[in-house]
């Protein structure tokens, strides 16, 4: 792994990214932007104990990479954020409502099985149509960020362990299921597949999947996200690709070589690993289209996903795909680079913050006019079209994958309806 020193000694202070930075667009605070955040690791590295100020700007940032982006200096600021977080993990114990809530949170996000048994209860209360936002209001913002947020009551679909390809098979591939994406947008892994599938692909769903890791390392949680790391490797070492339609874990999977580069039983393999991990937008651009495209009479605004674009460098890709269907209009936002508030957890952890940019974030996705938002991280649906409802306004929301399914099924953009 780099030096944590030379990191930080790679950053000039010149302000390239401050433009980008949601929080300091929000406030215009120095401590808020990334060179503020690099000077106050800088102080901790030359043995500033942690305060809590300091680690309250860390928590702060979402963690969106924008500035990386931006850095002519090329700070890797991901990894400089990342290990900052994991020694506040270690360094410095929160007090014990955040430790309890960061304990519950992490408890049911990253294990699919336990998020299926709050489906019930979940589905239960949406349709007693109970409003309990003002009295988790009182109780805690966190609790009534997750009520806002709770994702809308979708069929649970069983996927089978593999798909096989439609006509000459091209490729064989494995798919990440992920977690929040599996038990709660079903119907995204099923578009998945099946346009694997129409494009020539067998595709492998193993069973024994589980979490990639993504929240944990993007929370500090450094050793629980090495731990999720080595089992996904273990279930994808039988498959050369291995596919992710979701921008959060996606950018995870392409840094575990990182995440794991200081254990010399699993540096290579996690290397390699991270060198055959795909997003769904980039292997199928790689692939080339095959299967005919039906029209699609649908005007589109597309969301940049921040682990999309900013982590992985992938903004052309899934623009393309979208622009072969016949019929649809693709409608830009204002402002792509700027992050939607969602960032993993931040939007539960820092719900003021992540509600002043979802807000900023639906009025620029409201402006387009766009039949249907299209976007290709789960957190990132839920956060945009909570915060239009907050503006009155309603719009179906969609993955890539599940605009090309109906366009290469032919079965019309009515299967696109809102998701409420």
């Amino acid at each position: 792994m780099e030096d944590f020193r030379e990191l930080l000694d790679d950053c000039v202070h010149c302000g390239f990214c401050l433009p980008t930075c949601p929080t300091y667009q929000l406030w215009g605070e120095e401590m808020d932007s990334p060179r503020g955040r690099i000077h106050l690791m800088s102080q901790h590295e030359q043995g500033e104990p942690l305060s809590g100020p300091m680690i309250e700007h860390f928590d702060r940032c979402l963690g969106c990479m924008a500035c990386v982006t931006a850095c002519p200096s090329g700070v890797k600021y991901d990894r400089l954020i990342e290990v900052t977080r994991a020694k506040v993990e270690d360094e410095r114990p929160r007090g014990r409502t955040d430790r309890l809530l960061r304990e519950a949170i992490f408890a049911f996000f990253p294990y699919p099985k336990r998020l299926r048994l709050l489906r019930g209860p979940l589905r239960a209360y949406q349709a007693s149509k109970i409003n309990m936002a003002p009295l988790l209001n009182r109780i805690s913002p966190t609790l009534a960020a997750m009520e806002r947020l709770a994702p809308p009551r979708a069929s649970h679909v069983r996927l089978p362990e593999r798909v096989a390809a439609r006509g000459e098979r091209r490729a064989v591939v494995g798919m990440l299921t992920g977690c929040v994406q599996r038990e709660f947008f079903p119907g995204v892994n099923a578009a998945t597949a099946r346009v694997l599938a129409m494009e020539g692909c067998d595709v492998v769903i193993s069973k024994d999947q589980g979490c990639c890791g993504a929240l944990s390392l993007h929370s500090g949680r450094a050793a629980e996200a090495r731990a999720f790391a080595k089992k996904t490797i273990e279930t994808f070492a039988d498959v050369d690709v291995v596919v992710v339609n979701a921008a959060g874990c996606g950018s995870a999977m392409k840094d575990y070589g990182d995440v794991l580069a200081d254990e010399p039983e699993w540096a290579e393999r996690a290397r390699e690993f991270s060198a055959k991990t795909r997003d769904l937008t980039e292997y199928l651009a790689e692939l080339g289209p095959r299967a005919t495209r039906h029209p699609l009479e649908i005007t589109v605004a597309y969301h940049d996903a921040c682990h999309l674009a900013h982590a992985q460098g992938i903004r052309v890709q899934p623009r393309a795909l979208l622009a072969g269907i016949p019929g649809l209009e693709i409608r830009e936002i204002a402002d792509p680079e700027i992050c939607c508030g969602s960032a993993g957890v931040y939007n539960l952890l820092q719900p003021e913050a992540a509600g002043e940019l979802g807000d900023r974030k639906a009025a620029s996705v409201s402006a387009t006019g766009a039949d249907l938002l299209v976007a290709a991280n789960p957190g990132c649906s839920l956060q945009i079209a909570t915060a239009l409802r907050r503006r009155g306004e309603e719009i179906a929301v969609a993955h890539t994958a599940e605009v090309l399914d109906a366009s290469i099924r032919g079965i019309g953009k009515e299967q696109l309806s809102p998701r409420r």
